[in-house]
């Protein structure tokens, strides 16, 4: 794959061999982020865990303390009262039948988080194939399915981030911008890893966080040691 001059620069400055501290890893990244936008840090966790089995699944949520820096917007599917109730806590978009139609009919996926009210899952639940696989489908571990939409809708937008494994048995989650600086990057990170860590199933054997990498957007990956991951 070939690579342009920023990127090839970048990485010049990344010791391959050696593992870093969260610190000192995240202060590199916004070293190597050479981009013309504010680029999104990402953080990519392989667990010691096997997704295959229903016992070994690390999926949640959880409310990083600087956000995320992108404005999220929120679809919430519900009627009544908490149609309401999602409207006036700031939601994009609120319906129920209407837009499960026009997400099947139209192919139309502008929003980034979908929230359910319990009574209305028999009828997102025709979403499934169109929602699931793009990491959209509303579930009560990552509190998208709830009866207290405007509590949901108000930690979504203040930073909350869903983390779930995937078929690698790697988590990857946003954890701020480079301009939020070292410090907001550092508070949020560990903030991740805490709820990752306390998530760890009680089937899972030997070593639980096998390699961490961070990188931005358009930047390298710099690995960080796993067992240094509160420091």
């Amino acid at each position: 794959m070939k690579r342009g001059k920023k990127y090839l620069e970048s990485v010049k400055l990344v010791d391959k061999t050696r593992l870093y501290d969260p610190t000192e890893a995240l202060e590199l990244v916004q070293q190597t982020a050479k981009a013309k936008f504010d680029e999104t840090v990402e953080v990519h966790i392989r667990l010691g865990v096997d997704s295959r089995h229903a016992d070994q699944q690390v999926r949640g949520a959880v409310v990083l303390p600087h956000g995320t820096g992108k404005k999220v917007r929120v679809l919430v599917f519900a009627k009544g009262e908490k149609a309401k109730e999602a409207e006036d806590a700031g939601a994009e978009y609120v319906g129920a039948e209407d837009l499960v139609a026009k997400i099947q009919n139209e192919n139309w996926l502008d929003f980034d988080v979908v929230v359910a009210t319990p009574d209305m899952m028999g009828v997102v639940g025709r979403l499934g194939r169109i929602l699931g696989p793009k990491g959209l489908m509303p579930n009560p571990k990552a509190g998208t399915v709830t009866m207290d939409v405007a509590k949901a809708i108000a930690d979504i937008k203040a930073g909350k981030i869903e983390y779930r494994l995937d078929r690698t048995n790697i988590i990857h989650c946003p954890i701020g911008k480079v301009s939020f600086g070292t410090q907001k990057l550092v508070e949020n990170f560990r903030t991740l890893m805490d709820a990752i860590i306390r998530a760890k199933p009680a089937a899972a054997k030997g070593q639980y966080l096998r390699s961490i990498v961070v990188s931005s957007t358009m930047g390298p990956g710099i690995k960080i040691n796993p067992v240094r991951v509160m420091d």
